[in-house]
């Protein structure tokens, strides 16, 4: 998952994307990058980090023009660790592009290999988005075909993209000199919203929150396959560029990507947490009597609007039991597994009255790994409490994901394989209750009837493009296992075990 914008205006808008991508942080803290455009030159800025440490004084002032387009990384694909793989990415011809993207290409590697072998365009790094922006860049050229751009052709350069390529991709780019594109992979896994500004200021983002926190009216999301051209002057015209889209978001964004105050095409993904929130309850109440629990307690952050629904509908007080340090980073990023168990401690603390001496609930939003949880149980009895039980508002994650979920490899999914007893075993907790796949399908969908499903793929197992094996991931995998073995062998395979201490 990444977090991308893009801006058209008639003033500068290096402060405005700045502050859009404060507001899409967490989606990304590897690295953050913004390019403006002033005439046909474009000006850009990236670098490994946050956004409040990666943008300094100099470098917005370095960022002249009245349009541009940002970034905040979180690595799935290529080297974490690389400088160079921050974005966006630039290339010169044609005209000059540059490109943000949020997603997972699942055919880079061959794609990779047609460019240089067939387009004659060399990749620089192990970058899925490099992969993308030049496959853009090869079929603008060749729709224009030396000829001055046209927005027709910018259409059919688009159209080209999605055949040639699979996976997940949301993307904005700049044109140099014309305008800013923007468009979505025929599925719509990963999200993109257009808005305005009071002003004319056209912006496009990963989430909502970002128009609505910078003075812009949401106007739509982006559709699947759909391709959104606004001229410099702010003009937009848009066209459907896929030859049979389908919609099926990524339900991770509901279940923890996504801010609470976000709304992902037609769906407040708070309601959404709310409504997962109920379905649990009644898993909870077929497992653990009410009577037998206490306390409803959350793991801070996402999992607060489920808890207080299983709360309320199975009658037991809910709590604040864990404080959490705001100043630590997010342990999903920590590379290896003692330094995550550390950061667990370090960030969240418990209020040991909430838990002496009660059978105590503790809800989450989901368990990929199983060891920050282990971590958290076992604070948990350490306060005091008798009887710890663990729910879960989503179902056990099964598969690896490959749409921009960086997750662990299947081997190191606590749920691969096993039954909900094992996992409870390994977890330490005296009752494990997890979502149903369906019932979190339908809390959700029921939001939007509009919706033809959800790519669920790490709890179904169902790889909505089609073109996804067990060995295809392991071909995914493979680069990033490499770098691994070549830089610290006690570094994790994926850079994700999901936290369980995380921010919303």
């Amino acid at each position: 998952m990444c977090g991308i914008v893009g801006v058209v205006s008639t003033q500068p808008v290096n402060q405005l994307i700045y502050d859009a991508l404060l507001l899409l942080q967490h989606r990304g803290q590897d690295a953050a990058g913004i390019v403006t455009q002033l005439g046909h030159k474009f000006f850009m800025h990236k670098a490994k980090g946050m956004v409040r440490d990666v943008f300094r004084t100099r470098n917005m002032r370095a960022l002249p023009g009245t349009s541009g387009l940002g970034q905040v990384r979180y690595p799935t694909a290529g080297n974490a660790a690389s400088e160079e793989e921050a974005q966006p990415f630039y290339v010169n011809a044609p005209f000059g592009l540059v490109l943000a993207h949020n997603g997972n290409l699942t055919n880079a590697h061959v794609l990779k290999e047609e460019l240089a072998r067939v387009d004659h365009r060399h990749i620089n790094t192990e970058s899925d988005s490099e992969v993308l922006l030049n496959v853009l860049a090869h079929e603008l050229e060749r729709a224009t075909r030396g000829v001055p751009l046209q927005v027709d052709d910018v259409f059919a350069a688009v159209a080209a993209v999605h055949r040639r390529v699979r996976g997940s991709y949301a993307v904005v780019a700049l044109i140099a000199g014309h305008g800013m594109l923007a468009f979505r992979d025929p599925h719509g896994i990963r999200p993109l919203c257009l808005g305005r500004g009071a002003d004319g200021t056209v912006m496009v983002a990963s989430e909502s929150v970002a128009l609505e926190g910078t003075g812009h009216r949401f106007e739509r999301d982006v559709a699947p396959g759909e391709a959104v051209f606004i001229g410099l002057d702010g003009q937009i015209v848009a066209r459907q560029c896929a030859d049979a889209p389908s919609h099926h978001p990524c339900i991770f964004e509901f279940v923890y990507l996504a801010r609470p105050d976000s709304v992902i095409d037609g769906i407040s993904v708070y309601q959404a947490r709310l409504n997962m929130g109920e379905a649990l309850a009644t898993r909870v109440i077929s497992t653990v009597p009410p009577t037998d629990i206490d306390v409803v307690i959350p793991i801070p952050e996402s999992s607060r609007p489920a808890a207080m629904e299983v709360a309320r509908l199975i009658g037991r007080p809910y709590r604040e039991g864990f404080v959490k340090n705001r100043y630590v980073g997010r342990t999903f990023i920590m590379p290896g597994q003692a330094v995550r168990k550390k950061s667990v401690r370090q960030k969240l603390n418990v209020i040991a009255s909430e838990f002496a001496g009660r059978n105590v609930l503790l809800v989450d939003d989901s368990i990929v790994r199983g060891t920050t949880s282990r971590e958290i149980v076992q604070m948990a009895r350490e306060a005091g409490a008798h009887r710890v039980f663990l729910a879960s508002a989503a179902p056990p994650v099964r598969y690896p994901n490959v749409y921009g979920i960086d997750m662990p490899t299947q081997e190191e999914l606590v749920a691969h394989g096993r039954t909900v007893e094992e996992i409870r075993q390994i977890i330490g907790c005296d009752a494990l209750i997890y979502q149903d796949v369906d019932a979190m399908k339908r809390a959700v969908a029921v939001l939007n009837p509009a919706l033809r499903g959800f790519e669920a793929s790490c709890f179904d197992g169902v790889y909505i493009t089609g073109d996804v094996t067990l060995e295809s991931v392991a071909a995914m995998n493979a680069p990033r296992q490499c770098a691994r073995d070549a830089t610290d062998e006690d570094a994790e395979t994926s850079r994700l075990a999901l936290p369980n201490a995380q921010e919303g």
